[in-house]
């Protein structure tokens, strides 16, 4: 994954005029980047435009959403994925972070300008102004049912939410900072909450209540996942005993992406930690591939992918570019990363196989939220935008 290549984020529009000329690009570290053209030659029947690349590039396959390039002389190729559809109209700030339902029927996502809201997933049709929180609303998400939504903010709030009928019937109150990220513990009983104010913390839905705060870390916590850890991993065991408000903690490894360039492992119900590994730069995000497999992504562009049974050193480090990878999403096999130069991408397993998702020029994608075969993606420039894969 040395090589990447690099195609203008308009092309879809561009390609599709007679004449119409875009640039593509492959980088590879240490070298000169090669530059180049794809210029269309006309229209199909089918409005698959005819493309002729310069000598660098050739076009492998292309469709009315999807192009395949390749750059034989760095051995290197890429699939760029266009929009299916782009919703604009949900709101008129950057769109901060995304969630779609367990049955993909609703979208929630939040703005910088502190607006939370829920909208209908095929039209980009707003249903529910979620009003409540002061200041920026950063995180959200729905439970598994698909009609409850927990969300975090600025002021230092965690809120559950009816998606049916914008109802808040519980709020948490006891961080001490804005809540950067959450975590729901299986079917939502209990939920986690992470903060600027270096603390996560574990809530009973039902009672509204803390029931602990699992880790002080004396440093932002930017992002949290909560994943069943593999059996052979010692998870710790509680010093005190648990309340019985506790409800699926016992095997549960909680993952926190620390300011402090650490990724901490931790056992749920222990409250110990398991591992600490120390990265590059701040951790930004992290999730869990299975319950071996993690991966984190760093603030300078760094993404490590770990095993939990053994954390002294990375299965693998990749690196696309220095700019900050902003969230990553297990989808089949891969995982989907968003940066802050305007990329999102899904890595396969092999890491050897990259599709593109184009559309943002060079304004960050904050989160990435897929459903079967649908990505959503939340950016910068206000525009929540759906890809298809079976378009590819």
């Amino acid at each position: 994954m040395a090589a990447r290549l690099l195609l203008q984020s308009d092309w879809p529009k561009v390609l599709r005029q007679n004449e119409g000329e875009a640039w593509v690009s492959c980088k590879i570290p240490g070298k000169p980047t090669l530059y180049g053209t794809l210029k269309c030659h006309g229209i199909s029947d089918e409005g698959v435009p005819d493309l002729v690349a310069s000598e660098e590039f050739r076009v492998l396959e292309i469709s009315k959403k999807s192009l395949h390039i390749s750059c034989p002389e760095l051995n290197t190729s890429a699939k760029f994925l266009a929009p299916h559809t782009s919703f604009g109209q949900i709101h008129d700030k950057s769109v901060t972070c995304i969630d779609v339902s367990c049955g993909g029927g609703l979208g929630v996502s939040t703005s910088t300008n502190g607006t939370l809201k829920v909208w209908n997933c095929t039209n980009g049709e707003k249903r529910r102004d979620l009003s409540g929180h002061i200041y920026d609303v950063n995180c959200c998400r729905f439970f598994p049912s698909g009609v409850v939504i927990l969300s975090g903010g600025m002021d230092a709030q965690v809120k559950v939410w009816s998606a049916e009928d914008g109802s808040c019937p519980v709020t948490f109150k006891g961080h001490k900072g804005g809540i950067l990220d959450t975590a729901i513990v299986d079917k939502g009983r209990n939920v986690l909450s992470c903060s600027r104010d270096g603390t996560a913390r574990l809530w009973d839905c039902g009672k509204s209540t803390c029931l602990a705060v699992v880790a002080d870390c004396g440093s932002p916590i930017n992002g949290c996942s909560v994943g069943v850890a593999d059996n052979t991993i010692n998870l710790g065991s509680p010093e005190e005993m648990t309340s019985e408000r506790e409800v699926g903690t016992e095997d549960k490894l909680l993952l926190l992406a620390r300011e402090d360039k650490k990724l901490e492992g931790r056992g749920l119900q222990s409250r110990q930690c398991v591992f600490l590994f120390e990265g590059s730069d701040a951790f930004n995000c992290c999730t869990f591939l299975s319950s071996v497999y993690i991966v984190a992504g760093t603030q300078n562009g760094n993404i490590y992918k770990l095993d939990t049974r053994n954390t002294r050193a990375p299965v693998t480090t990749i690196h696309r570019s220095g700019a900050p990878v902003l969230s990553l999403m297990p989808y089949q096999e891969g995982f989907f990363v968003s940066q802050g130069d305007g990329s999102c991408y899904l890595i396969q397993q092999d890491f050897d196989h990259v599709i593109e998702l184009t559309g943002p020029d060079i304004d960050p994608v904050y989160k990435v939220a897929t459903w079967e075969k649908c990505v959503f993606t939340c950016c910068r420039d206000g525009y929540i935008r759906k890809y298809q894969l079976s378009d590819l």
